[in-house]
């Protein structure tokens, strides 16, 4: 949860390396995912996907929960509500409509945060540039001859405004919980939070080895993975250097669909997925630092969260889909 970003200007081709690796990690995650769906469920995986992560992080972090106040465990709990919207709605999306299209679209909840909050002009052009994009593909589902699920749709975009949600959550429990314990606390959260809605699919993955294994290779691409290379990549970068390799998300979701679903993408969704990616680079370009900054507080300065401050988001952020 916490990292110091870099003081430089540039980034390293490790770091970039790194971030591409996240990138390709947590979607091909994604893409496993959708392939236990016909047997779990996308709730059951969603269950099973947050629940492992959890074990995993609660393992390893230990948090001390006993010492925690009212208002640390509210943080947590509401980051959690966040998390499960978002990672239970993105799955229920992806069930129904293709993984590329389905993370283009959920990058207008960061997108829109960004501009509400920091209401720059060109937070606002970079809005627009994005609902360009979905009006694209609105036309082309109309039109097409493979229109989009509406359902799938509407998930999507409960799942983008979760991301918004978890993008301001997530900043307040690195501010009051130190570690990554308030992350590990607010897995075990979501999971709960989801728990009504998998239940039966998760203990169908849990009698099974091969759906459980395959469950947990999708839990430790789309989480653990990807939170531990951001993790790193962030010490060697600028946070909107980050923000800006981050925004290749929707065309690394787009290959892996591809590849590995076999979902292939017309010209019109092709090109609303670039202009979503070159919103959320001009949307992560226009919310760099000024200026170097002057620390106030060496050691505050070292417990920075990975996620920007609630008032100035960066729209491409890292989430444990």
């Amino acid at each position: 949860m916490t990292a110091s970003p870099a003081a430089n200007s540039h980034a390293s081709p490790s770091s970039v390396l790194l971030i591409l690796g996240s990138c390709t990690s947590l979607q091909f995650g994604a893409a496993l995912a959708a392939q236990l769906f016909d047997d779990l469920g996308s709730w059951g995986v969603t269950v099973l996907r947050l629940g492992l992560a959890a074990v995993a992080l609660v393992a390893v972090t230990r948090p001390s929960i006993r010492r925690w106040t009212r208002r640390q465990w509210l943080g947590v709990a509401l980051f959690g509500l966040a998390m499960a919207g978002m990672n239970g709605f993105f799955y229920a999306a992806i069930a129904r409509i293709p993984l590329g299209t389905a993370v283009a679209i959920e990058f207008l909840g960061p997108l829109v945060l960004a501009a509400v909050l920091s209401r720059k002009r060109a937070d606002i052009v970079c809005v627009a540039l994005a609902a360009a994009g979905m009006a694209l593909l609105g036309v082309e589902s109309l039109v097409g001859d493979d229109p989009l699920d509406p359902v799938g749709v509407c998930f999507v975009l409960l799942a983008a405004a979760s991301w918004a949600g978890y993008i301001v959550t997530s900043a307040r429990v690195g501010q009051r919980v130190p570690g990554a314990g308030g992350l590990a606390m607010a897995m075990v959260v979501g999971t709960l939070a989801v728990l009504p809605m998998g239940l039966p699919g998760a203990v169908v993955g849990l009698t099974d080895p091969h759906l459980l294994g395959l469950a947990a290779l999708t839990a430790l691409l789309a989480s653990i993975i990807p939170y531990s290379l951001e993790f790193a990549a962030l010490r060697r970068m600028p946070r909107h250097v980050f923000g800006v390799l981050m925004s290749l998300e929707p065309v690394v979701a787009a290959l892996a669909g591809w590849l590995i679903l076999d979902q292939r993408l017309g010209l019109w969704r092709s090109v609303a997925i670039c202009l979503v990616v070159a919103a959320s680079v001009g949307a992560a370009i226009a919310n760099r630092p000024r200026g170097p900054r002057r620390r106030q507080n060496s050691a505050a300065d070292d417990d920075h969260d990975l996620t920007p401050d609630a008032r100035t988001p960066t729209p491409a952020l890292p989430d444990p889909r």
